[in-house]
Order: C-alpha cells, then sequence, then structure tokens
C-alpha cells in the first residue's frame, strides 16, 4: 500500500463531479477525481438535460452547450413536454416562451452513456488528477482531515485529504461513512428504465412525455424520444407507494405499455434494445445537512432530485458547481470545518430550495387526480393559460402560483 498527501478529493465523475472539477480546474486548483467505473459507462437514468443543464454548463464554459446543439444525433434538441393527464387528455408545454429567438434547443434527450463521456472528456489532466477504475473503500477521520482508502486492479493505497466532495450518486460511500442522511421511503422513488425502438406517434420537436397515470401517482410513467432512434422510457414511483401497493414495476409497465388504450397502438411494433434496470431516486423533498467536516455532498449523494419532475442532472450540476466554489473557498481560508462549510448548504438551498419546495408540493397535489384534469382541461380550452404554464417553466415565481389555492380558485370562477 502507497501514501501520500493532496487537499481535495472529488468521489464520482458523474455531472455533479465533473462540474466541481471544472469549477476547480478553471480556477488553476489542483485537485484528485476519481470512479469505479471507465468511461463510457451506462448511467440508469431517463435521459433528459433540462434547461437547467444548459444554464449550469453555460457558466462552466461557453463552449459546451453549442457543442452538444451541433451534435443532433447523440443530443436531440428538446422543445417542449407533453403532460398527460389521468383522464388521458394532452397538453403541450413550450419550453420558451419565444423558440424562434433561441440560439439552439432549450433542453436536450441524450443517454447518460454519451452526455456523462462527453462531460468526461473536458476534464483538464493539467489540474485534475484522474483515477477511472478507481473504487473508495474506506475513509477514517484524523484531527485535522481524512485518511481515503482508494483501489483499483494495480494497488490499493491510502491517501490524505484535507477536504471530500462525495458526488458518486445514491450509493454514496462518502455519504455512508460521514452523514446522517438516511433513505426514507416517503422522499425517495424507485425508477425502472428501458430502452425501445419503433415507437409511434412521438413529438416532431421531441417533446418528453409525462403520463401521470392513476396506476403510478405520485409519479408517472415518461417517454422521452430521441433522434437515432432510440425512445428511453421508465416510470418512477415513491418507494412508499410501492411498498403499500406491493408493486413489481417491471411487471407494471410491460402491463401498461400493453394494455393501455392509447400506449399499446403505440408499442405495438416496439422492440425493446435493452433489459429493464431499476435505479433508486432520492428526492430532495426535506432540507438536509449537506456537508460537515471536510466533507461536502452533491447531486444524488446530497439527495436532491426534484419531487415533481424527477430530473436530477440539472440539479447535480448545479451543486457540483457550487461545491467547487466552496472548496475555492475553503482552500482560501484553510478552513474545512462544518461551520464553515456550512455556507454550502446555505448556498444549494438558496439557490435550489424554492424550486424543490415548489416541486414537493406539486408532487402532493398529482395525489389529486380530479385537480389534474381539471388543470389540462382548462388549458385546452384557454390559450392564456396555456401560455401561462410555459412561462411558469421559464420563472419559478410563476410557478409558484400552482400551489396557491387562489390560482384554482380563480379558474374554477373564470368560466
Amino acid at each position: 500500500m502507497s501514501t501520500s498527501t493532496s487537499s481535495i478529493l472529488i468521489v464520482g465523475a458523474g455531472p455533479a463531479g465533473i462540474a466541481a472539477s471544472l469549477y476547480l480546474s478553471k480556477r488553476k486548483i489542483h485537485h484528485v477525481i476519481i470512479d469505479k467505473a471507465t468511461f463510457p459507462r451506462d448511467k440508469i437514468c431517463g435521459d433528459a438535460l433540462s434547461g437547467k443543464v444548459v444554464h449550469v454548463l453555460n457558466k462552466l464554459d461557453p463552449s459546451l452547450v453549442p457543442q452538444l446543439a451541433k451534435d443532433e444525433i447523440t443530443f436531440t434538441g428538446s422543445y417542449g413536454v407533453s403532460f398527460f393527464s389521468p383522464n388521458g387528455k394532452r397538453l403541450d408545454v413550450p419550453f420558451s416562451s419565444d423558440p424562434e429567438h433561441l440560439k439552439h434547443a432549450p433542453g436536450f434527450l441524450s443517454k447518460r452513456f454519451d452526455f456523462d463521456h462527453f462531460l468526461f472528456r473536458q476534464l483538464n489532466p493539467e489540474f485534475a488528477q484522474i483515477h477511472q477504475n478507481t473504487e473508495l473503500v474506506d475513509i477514517r477521520r484524523q484531527k485535522d482531515g481524512l485518511f481515503v482508502k482508494m483501489k483499483n486492479e494495480q494497488e490499493e493505497k491510502e491517501q490524505f485529504f484535507k477536504l471530500i466532495i462525495g458526488a458518486e450518486g445514491d450509493r454514496s460511500i462518502v455519504r455512508k461513512k460521514l452523514s446522517d442522511i438516511k433513505k426514507e421511503d416517503d422522499h425517495y422513488s424507485a425508477g425502472i428504465r428501458v430502452y425501445y425502438k419503433n415507437v409511434k406517434q412521438t413529438h416532431e420537436q421531441y417533446f418528453i412525455e409525462l403520463h401521470f397515470l392513476p396506476e403510478f401517482i405520485p409519479g408517472y410513467l415518461w417517454i422521452f424520444p430521441m433522434k437515432n432512434g432510440s425512445t428511453n422510457v421508465g416510470v418512477g414511483i415513491l418507494s412508499s407507494v410501492v411498498a403499500k401497493k406491493k408493486l413489481n414495476l417491471r411487471e407494471e409497465l410491460k402491463r401498461i405499455l400493453s394494455t393501455h388504450p392509447i400506449l399499446k397502438e403505440r408499442f405495438e411494433n416496439a422492440i425493446p434494445e435493452s433489459d429493464s434496470k431499476g435505479w433508486g431516486l432520492p428526492l430532495g423533498s426535506k432540507v438536509r445537512s449537506l456537508s460537515g467536516d471536510n466533507f461536502i455532498l452533491t447531486g444524488d449523494a446530497a439527495s436532491l432530485i426534484d419531487p415533481f419532475t424527477g430530473e436530477g442532472i440539472g440539479n447535480a450540476l448545479a451543486s457540483g458547481l457550487l461545491a467547487g466554489q466552496m472548496a475555492e473557498e475553503a482552500l482560501i481560508a484553510n478552513r474545512y470545518d462544518a461551520p464553515f462549510l456550512r455556507k454550502y448548504d446555505q448556498g444549494v438551498y438558496r439557490q435550489l430550495g424554492p424550486e424543490l419546495k415548489l416541486s414537493h408540493t406539486l408532487q402532493k397535489l398529482t395525489r389529486r387526480p380530479w385537480l389534474f384534469n381539471f388543470i389540462v382541461n382548462k388549458a385546452l380550452k384557454s390559450k392564456t393559460l396555456s401560455e401561462t404554464i410555459t412561462c411558469m417553466f421559464e420563472d419559478v415565481d410563476l410557478r409558484k402560483r400552482l400551489s396557491s389555492p387562489r390560482f384554482y380558485l380563480k379558474l374554477m370562477l373564470n368560466k
């Protein structure tokens, strides 16, 4: 076993870890980043890259999004979302109220195999010491930092760090060893994903589809089409509901696609390109402690997945960027204690908290199918309401109307 020293370790080279690394490299700060996989590698996900993803990538490096937009096959431009209410009505909502003046698509669809590899290739080896196929085995605390045991096929070594950024997802070792965050079924969703080809009637502008079916509330079935011919199909639902109803999500997904009055026609010639794969989604539906002495948690390791949409990539990138900024402050101040690093928590919840809180409210509202049906029916009849919902995608403050009883009262009184 070999032993060496450094200051900052990033565990996990997914979106959160890459965002932290890119920021540190831009500030010419040396660090180590490890991942247990070798890239490119698959990652079970819905594969949707939201406007938030675009926003954070632009902050990290303005050249990144144009690169995505240029590769139209690998990164499919998506211009909106189709909501399917429990009664089967469809409401198309563009991501932008002014699509004609966009330089590129407001969002993208891409397999995580491709997107994460794209991000990985942006790492700067001048400042990032990159170790693939390297697993974090153990962490033990010392007075002024942490000793980390890592191993790969060649060796096992121990290294000392002043700060660890946990970015290795839902099964984070950093979180398990250093934080008190526990899995809670009311704040955790189970997800299943399958790739299909030959799915019929997908949107010409590659709108993502969210089907709020009675069987999966609070949750939804998604259909995300891509130009390469693949369609990401899956379902996500609260773990507490899965346990209560004793659902087998793999079997339920097969059943719905073969028996639903509309979906069975769209999937009659569809061929699975992969086996169904399941994973967990730790939701940001409660405030948690995301840091402590000598560590910071980001992305799924910090339980920051949107409770309503299930989107995690945007919040992972955003938290990774904030973690990189916090690491720089810690390095300058030579402070890695919990009270100092708590500024990271404050920054995360200041930036993401209002949207996470609102999404949790909307998640709870989906438990009332009649209300969802009512909104969609109204929006289909009212161009003004439909345009308002589009604007809500661009402005969180406008979206807050959806959690106000006055909003629904006004709808009911406005015939």
